[in-house]
């Protein structure tokens, strides 16, 4: 059985990664419809990421014989004025999961739940490749968006990431 504060926690996550996917479902809804379909394909598929991030700590819960409760999903309330908008949001909903998952982490720690700690080591790890990605996203959309070939070059090659499953052994 879990502490019950870390079990509170890793259950808000389950839903926060539910929200992450909503909002990179929104993202990919603004590039469809400013035309560049890479840039969708993009979040499309951070969004199915995020959904088994969620399934993932969901799973954990089950598998701990907590309950696990769905909220409501908030509407994003990111404004998208400009193409580098969702860039910039991303950025920083991704640095706001981090402290997410880092406070999950302290409060396994203060319980000395070290199974929940090398259970959350692979999302620490996965949180450094999330801001990773979407800093460098930013630098090459900075460095080739505002030139129609570069912005073509970059929405190319967006378009051909593929989604692949976590592999994280529950």
């Amino acid at each position: 059985m879990l502490n019950a504060e870390v079990a509170r926690l890793l259950n808000e996550q389950v839903n926060a990664e539910f929200y992450s996917a909503y909002l990179y479902l929104d993202f990919s809804n603004y590039y469809n419809e400013v035309g560049l379909d890479g840039f969708a394909n993009w979040y499309d598929v951070q969004a199915q990421e995020e959904r088994d991030h969620a399934m993932l700590m969901r799973t954990y819960l089950h598998n701990n014989g907590e309950k696990v409760t769905f909220e409501a999903i908030a509407k994003p309330d990111v404004e998208l004025k400009e193409a580098i908008d969702p860039l910039n949001a991303a950025l920083k909903h991704e640095q706001y999961v981090t402290s997410l998952i880092n406070g999950i982490y302290k409060a396994a720690n203060e319980a000395n739940d070290f199974r929940t700690m090398q259970f959350l080591d692979w999302f620490v790890k996965e949180q450094g490749e999330e801001e990773k990605n979407a800093e460098d996203l930013i630098k090459k959309y900075e460095l080739f968006g505002f030139d129609a070939k570069g912005l073509y070059a970059l929405n190319q090659e967006l378009l051909g990431r593929v989604y692949s499953a976590p592999s994280l052994v529950l």
